[in-house]
């Protein structure tokens, strides 16, 4: 169980990585997976009216996708894949989005979105979900869809692809598609949830979202049609609103209907026709609008002051955009382009890493936005007062790229690091995931993207790299710094000093200091090579049923091996040892809670950060370090010809950790700003305090003050690490392509050839005990800095842990299930109290006895005690009488198939089998789980519901708005 507040402090170590800024594409991006087409089906019956991008493109389509059209003009793209096996993924998206809407439907293309799940000719508006939840798919999770500038999809996870889910889904998404009803008293009823849904998505971020776009696209339609719209219309829209951008926008030509999954391609293609093939307009296709266009533009500087933001300059060159076909040629260019800025997001990222770093994180980026503008962005993020130097250490280093380029060296790393990528998507091809897969067939239809193989981007790499110069780089990466501009945005959460003046003097500043070439690095070598003599296992122990290997050595690492062809080429890798939070009091802070903010991000004891993937270029690796409950755990991901190296990085980390004060010192820097985010939505503030106040205060859940954190010492925290980590076994799990001996002989010669570690450590007096808080009569009361109208409420129900037996633990999951249904029937779909309020189950498997089960919302204040007293009636309900069979079908399938779905995935086993030794009652609980969760019934239900949804132990919490609290 991993707390907010600890999760927060994670984050916390890694935000320079993480701000929120437009990051480079990777060099690889232009070849990656981003294009995938299919061939054309010989069964099409007419040509495509609006051409798939191969049909103008030099590139080649995937051959392994079907492509087709029904003589309708509705398109689909069909591909077979078995990962997992027996699911399918169905994406179908209508070419509209909010850049259509006319000035008096600003929000309808989203608000039509929500209605087409509200009813339709043949399916009443309260079954749509209900039919899709019996058949396995969970509202959310399988169910959902999106609104976009330019698009609206709706997305489907079929957890089988027997004929009555393949179907009956084919059947509701042509119902949504060509019958929906928009009576005039669902949308009525809709409209809560929209402006709930408006008044949670309100935050500091989509508030600078919106003055960015004003600053870049003036007087152009992406600047005056966010997706969510204008409230007044949402508000009041009369039916025929819908009606009319229904009838214009929802029909077969702009249809792209696309199936990925385990199926027969023939029988899925009759499938869809005789779904579709009947579906005709209703009036003439809609207009498509005029988008305007990139006007001439002076410099130009703007300031939004936003508390809760993050402090940040972004310097935009926009240009028209280039609307050209998909080529190679196009994607050569790009990637020289991506190369060049992967050299100098490299070079931000050292400097972001360094001791006393001019800023916290910053990024060059090279985009397109919705066929509106293109623009080159360099952007940077800072704490609070520091702007002046962040920005001119950001816009020299870009200006030393552009001035003197990258070196040799640089560019032949770039090119290392982007051909293993493409080399491993190759190598990994076949075992690719379905949702995935569905997702960039589904980007490559709307970025009219040629959808290629894996070994044809890497054959078009290959092809644009040979002979490849840095002067070719230079002369593709310069002209992402120039054009209308620049256009300079300060995002900040204080007022800037001197206003957009003082910016626009510093930045002009900035740009007369002479800038010089880059110093060559030095070259560097792999220092972690000898652990000891190889160690022998001492038992090799096979578990049949579950596949797995469990293996013992002299020094008492444990080692617990499953292969698995579940991802091709993929290994996933984690090595517990220690006793996590056991070792920290409970009644202080101590600086030890501050670990996982300084070993992973501080490297190993002989290579930094930075040091090491320059070291390991070329090679697929990756380390994680976390504290946890009751150990540390180092994580990690690779092939199988990087095994013996990935073994060789996580012994590093435990026994040569680096510690080093940089990233520590960053985030005692950075941590008032995040403490300041966090307090400007009532959500960020529930995340701060939360999980202490569930505790009952225990200071291993508290989020530290700034001031605490800024008394603490790196020398603590070393002091702490190195003892946490000296003794305790480690055990061992690995996961995927691999070969048992081969395993064996990795952790033989790493952590197996370490000296015996003897014993973990005691945990400290009373750290093993955790106390849910006592039942409030009224609610607790917190407040956060946002808008009024914002605020949350939680409540919870204590329950107990799955440490023993996670019979009940599973059962609890249900009746959380359970309570979801009835949130999302009653409080978002009947009252309109909330877009998305949710239910959690929380057990523990550390601290005996403590769990919970809660519900939160985001709601309008006035409507809190609404919330309140309709979360008592659903707990009333459901200790007064037992659920329905058909409810609890609902509830419990989805959770069945959700579990079917993960046994298909190295991670779940990753996950179950990390006790395998030191736990073997574990095995047992693996074994069930399925069993367990299928055998829940309607009594055991309201047996957990008397027994724990008691109103009498029931904790409340309310965040409102300090501006709300002060009226």
């Amino acid at each position: 169980m991993r707390s907010a507040r600890h999760l927060l402090l994670v984050a916390a170590s890694s935000v320079a990585l993480a701000t929120g800024l437009a990051a480079g594409a990777g060099a690889g991006h232009a070849f990656a997976q981003s294009a995938r087409a299919p061939a054309a089906s010989s069964a099409a019956a007419v040509q495509p009216s609006s051409p798939w991008a191969q049909a103008a493109s030099d590139i080649p389509a995937d051959a392994a996708v079907r492509f087709g059209q029904l003589p309708n003009g509705m398109r689909y793209a069909l591909l077979k894949n078995a990962t997992p096996p027996n699911q399918a993924s169905f994406r179908l998206r209508i070419a509209a989005g909010s850049l259509m809407e006319r000035d008096d439907q600003q929000g309808l293309a989203h608000f039509m979105e929500h209605m087409a799940f509200n009813g339709t000719k043949d399916i009443p508006e309260t079954e749509m979900l209900r039919i899709l939840e019996r058949l396995g798919l969970a509202f959310g999770a399988d169910t959902n869809a999106f609104t976009s500038f330019d698009q609206t999809a709706y997305v489907l996870e079929l957890p089988n692809t027997q004929d009555e889910t393949v179907d009956t889904s084919l059947h509701v998404m042509r119902e949504m598609m060509s019958d929906a009803l928009m009576n005039e008293a669902d949308i009525d009823s809709e409209r809560g949830v929209i402006v709930g849904e408006e008044r949670t998505r309100n935050s500091p971020q989509l508030r600078v979202l919106k003055t960015q776009l004003g600053l870049l696209a003036p007087g152009q339609r992406l600047s005056q049609r966010l997706p969510i719209g204008d409230l007044n219309i949402i508000r009041t829209a009369p039916r025929q609103l819908f009606v009319d951008f229904y009838d214009a926008y929802y029909r077969p030509s702009r249809a792209t209907f696309i199936a990925v999954g385990d199926f027969d391609l023939d029988a899925m293609e009759g499938n869809i026709r005789n779904a579709f093939a009947s579906w005709t307009p209703k009036a003439p296709d809609g207009p498509q609008p005029d988008l305007g266009v990139v006007t001439p533009r002076q410099p130009e500087t703007s300031i939004i002051v936003e508390p809760g933001i993050q402090s940040s300059i972004q310097l935009n060159w926009i240009k028209t955009p280039d609307l050209s076909p998909d080529t190679a040629a196009k994607r050569s260019e790009a990637l020289r382009r991506n190369l060049g800025l992967a050299v100098l997001n490299r070079r931000l990222g050292e400097m972001a890493r360094e001791d006393n770093p001019p800023f916290v994180g910053a990024g060059a980026s090279y985009q397109s936005l919705f066929r509106s503008l293109d623009a080159g962005t360099l952007a940077v993020a800072f704490n609070p007062g520091e702007w002046k130097r962040a920005l001119d250490a950001a816009e020299q280093e870009s200006r030393r790229l552009a001035q003197f380029g990258v070196t040799e060296a640089e560019l032949q790393r770039e090119i290392t690091d982007a051909r293993t990528g493409l080399q491993n998507a190759v190598a990994t091809a076949a075992t690719r995931s379905t949702p995935a897969l569905a997702n960039s067939l589904l980007g490559a239809v709307n970025d009219d993207r040629v959808f290629n193989s894996p070994q044809t981007s890497l054959d078009l790499f290959e092809q644009a790299v040979r002979g490849l110069t840095a002067d070719q780089v230079n002369a593709a990466v310069r002209p992402v710094f120039e054009g209308q501009g620049p256009l300079l945005l300060f995002s900040s959460p204080v007022e800037v000093e001197g206003g957009e003046a003082a910016v626009t003097a510093a930045l002009q500043a900035s740009r007369q200091v002479p800038v010089t070439a880059r110093a060559e690095q030095a070259a560097l070598e792999w220092p972690y090579t000898n652990f000891g003599a190889a160690a022998v296992p001492t038992s090799r122990t096979e578990v049949a049923d579950l596949g797995a290997t469990l293996v013992r050595f002299p020094n008492g690492t444990l080692l617990n091996i499953k292969p698995t062809k579940f991802r091709e080429n993929q290994i996933v890798i984690s090595a517990s040892t220690g006793i996590g939070e056991l070792g920290l009091p409970a009644d202080r802070l101590s600086p030890l809670s501050m670990a996982s903010t300084v070993m992973g991000p501080g490297g190993t004891g002989k290579l930094s950060v930075d040091e090491l993937t320059r070291v390991l270029s070329g090679k697929v690796f990756s380390a994680n370090v976390a504290q946890g409950g009751d150990s540390y755990t180092f994580t990690g991901a690779t092939r199988p010809e990087d095994l013996q190296l990935q073994m060789q990085l996580l012994a590093a980390y435990l026994t040569d950790p680096g510690l080093r004060a940089a990233p520590f010192e960053q985030t005692k820097a950075m941590f008032p700003q995040i403490l300041a985010q966090l307090d400007a939505t009532p959500r960020g503030v529930f995340q701060r305090d939360g999980s202490g106040l569930l505790a009952s205060g225990d200071k291993r859940e508290v989020t530290p003050t700034a001031a605490e954190i800024a008394a603490m010492k790196i020398e603590d925290i070393r002091t702490g690490v190195h003892a946490a980590l000296a003794h305790g076994p480690v055990e061992i799990t690995v996961v995927g392509d691999v070969d048992v001996d081969q395993v064996i002989a990795a952790v033989g010669s790493t952590f197996a050839a370490l000296p015996d570690r003897g014993p973990a450590p005691a945990p400290l007096p009373g750290s093993a005990e955790r106390r849910f808080p006592a039942p409030t009569a009224t609610p607790v009361r917190l407040a956060h800095s946002g808008p009024a109208e914002q605020a949350l409420a939680f409540i919870a129900w204590p329950t107990t842990d799955q440490i023993n037996d996670r019979t009940t633990a599973r059962q609890l999951s249900i009746l959380s299930d359970v309570l979801q249904l009835r949130l999302n029937e009653d409080i978002r779909e009947k009252q309109g109290l909330a877009y998305s309020p949710g239910s959690s189950s929380t057990t523990s498997d550390v601290f005996p006895g403590y769990g919970y089960v809660s519900v939160s919302a985001e709601v309008a204040p006035e409507n809190l005690s609404k919330l309140f007293t309709a979360v008592d009636a659903i707990a009333a309900d459901l200790r007064d009488k037992p659920v329905s069979e058909d409810e609890l079908n609902r509830a419990r399938r989805p959770a069945v198939e959700r579990l079917r779905r993960s046994m298909a995935d190295n991670t779940y086993w990753l996950i179950q089998l990390s006790e395998a030794q030191s736990n073997p009652a574990s095995l047992d609980q693996t074994r069930s789980q399925i069993a367990t969760v299928e055998a829940v019934t309607a009594a055991d239900l309201q047996r957990l519901a008397n027994e724990y949804l008691k109103p009498t132990t029931a904790w409340r919490a309310e965040i409102v708005s300090d501006k709300a609290t002060a009226q």
